[in-house]
């Protein structure tokens, strides 16, 4: 039954729960164990005020009468949604473990934790490498790319990667290759869609390019490490790893 609540919540927004797993569980810091998908932070003003997470405010409210519903810890429901909607797009099963609980707004970590699109490669490392991933996991990660939007009242950025963005696929790798793409007001463009900086890096990283040809070349090779890799991103921080 909540499983099912869940699907018809989220049918119409996939991309935007995928989202709010990925942001919710990407300030882990492996050092000191702090951040990740154990808390539900993002439900306090600290880390919802956080530029990252602008717009997440709807996805949290989606959610919230399946809280009410259910029972079910915030950190737990949201990394369901994520997982969720990655596989009712057409994207691989990813286990999805319970026993997250919920903290206070004195366990959010600071604000600055999660990925600035407008940066570099080196900006990636310095992320993802903070929360234990080497660089295949980061371009295996970027791939949630290949669905949903930009809204430049939200990032500052307008537009889609792909021309199917509710599809999970591995059309964003192709495109990386395919397109030339032009540098316009932040943000790169070709035929009507858009690459980041940040997606750009992958391309011009000698360390990053050659998963993004994989990848393109084969999609089951990136549905298994899309999957192992989110699967780790969501348990960065589970109360069973402590």
């Amino acid at each position: 039954m909540l499983k099912k609540d869940i699907q018809e919540t989220i049918k119409k927004a996939c991309p935007l729960m995928i989202r709010l797993a990925w942001h919710s569980a990407g300030t882990y810091d492996t050092k000191d164990g702090s951040g990740g998908s154990n808390g539900a932070t993002m439900r306090h003003k600290l880390e919802a005020s956080d530029d990252a997470n602008n717009g997440l405010d709807i996805a949290r409210k989606m959610l919230n009468p399946i809280k009410s519903k259910h029972g079910i810890s915030y950190s737990d429901l949201w990394s369901l949604s994520g997982t969720m909607a990655i596989e009712l797009m057409g994207g691989p099963s990813i286990e999805h473990v319970p026993g997250r609980i919920d903290k206070d707004e004195t366990q959010c970590p600071a604000n600055g934790r999660l990925p600035d699109g407008s940066l570099g490669a080196q900006h990636l490392r310095d992320i993802f490498y903070r929360m234990g991933f080497n660089d295949q996991e980061i371009v295996a990660l970027s791939g949630a790319h290949t669905v949903g939007s930009c809204h430049k009242e939200r990032s500052g950025f307008e537009g889609a990667w792909t021309t199917n963005p509710y599809v999970f696929d591995n059309q964003y790798f192709q495109n990386l290759l395919k397109y030339s793409w032009t540098l316009h007001d932040g943000q790169y463009e070709s035929n009507g869609l858009i690459m980041l900086p940040t997606d750009m890096a992958l391309l011009t990283d000698e360390g990053f390019k050659p998963y993004v040809e994989k990848y393109a070349k084969y999609p089951l090779i990136f549905f298994k490490d899309f999957e192992q890799a989110f699967h780790k991103l969501m348990m960065n921080g589970h109360p069973s790893k402590l």
